[in-house]
């Protein structure tokens, strides 16, 4: 069930206990229609939510190139974990937890699909090889699937894409600046070494800060 007691309380509170019933008989779904699916694989990025070992809710932005996130089929969604940070934050969630929530973003017409679901990782997955970049293969089992108003969505456009996303063809994409700070370069994984030197050399926190700041990072 979507509503708890806690939910009914405010529902009641609001006078919005049969509106909520009636959305939710509207717009929840079990699985993924072709219309959710063409929204799905059109978008550059996501957010995803899972639950750390302290039950905290970790929201994290998930971007590549349009198709990244791929449905197998009405109940499934598969998408590619890149080279990050190391902290492994979402994907050391769905060890503990696999229960994720998925919100895909369109800020130009706007529009919005969320997801419920069960998620599981996998370093093996066939889908690895067709996944240009990918460390690790994320697939996610839909529970729950909804549309939302998009009343308070403001609307962007889209600029252009990150030059840091990977891409078939492509041996590896630009190393990032933050690999650069003098702070975590005795931290780096093997791989990494030297990145600081490829790209001119060590630089400060508050220089990469600078960086940032001008959109050069």
């Amino acid at each position: 069930m979507i509503y708890d007691e806690q939910h009914r309380r405010l529902q009641r509170e609001f006078d919005s206990e049969r509106l909520a019933d009636r959305v939710r008989d509207i717009i929840v779904a079990p699985e993924l229609s072709d219309e959710h699916r063409a929204f799905i694989e059109s978008r550059e990025m996501f957010f995803l939510t899972s639950i750390d070992h302290r039950g905290f809710p970790t929201c994290s932005y998930k971007g590549g190139a349009p198709g990244f996130v791929r449905v197998s089929d009405s109940r499934t969604i598969a998408f590619p974990s890149y080279n990050g940070n190391g902290m492994f934050l979402s994907l050391g969630n769905i060890a503990g937890n696999d229960k994720v929530g998925m919100l895909f973003m369109d800020f130009e017409t706007p529009h919005r699909v969320r997801i419920h679901g069960t998620a599981s990782v996998d370093r093996s997955d066939p889908l690895i090889d067709a996944c240009a970049g990918a460390e690790l293969i994320v697939r996610v089992r839909v529970s729950e699937v909804f549309v939302n108003c998009p009343r308070y969505i403001p609307t962007y456009r889209r600029m252009a894409a990150s030059k840091y996303v990977p891409r078939a063809g492509q041996d590896r994409p630009p190393a990032p600046q933050w690999k650069r700070i003098d702070a975590v370069q005795d931290a780096l994984p093997d791989q990494d070494r030297g990145v600081a030197e490829q790209l001119g050399g060590t630089i400060t926190p508050e220089a990469y800060a600078a960086l940032l700041k001008r959109n050069e990072a």
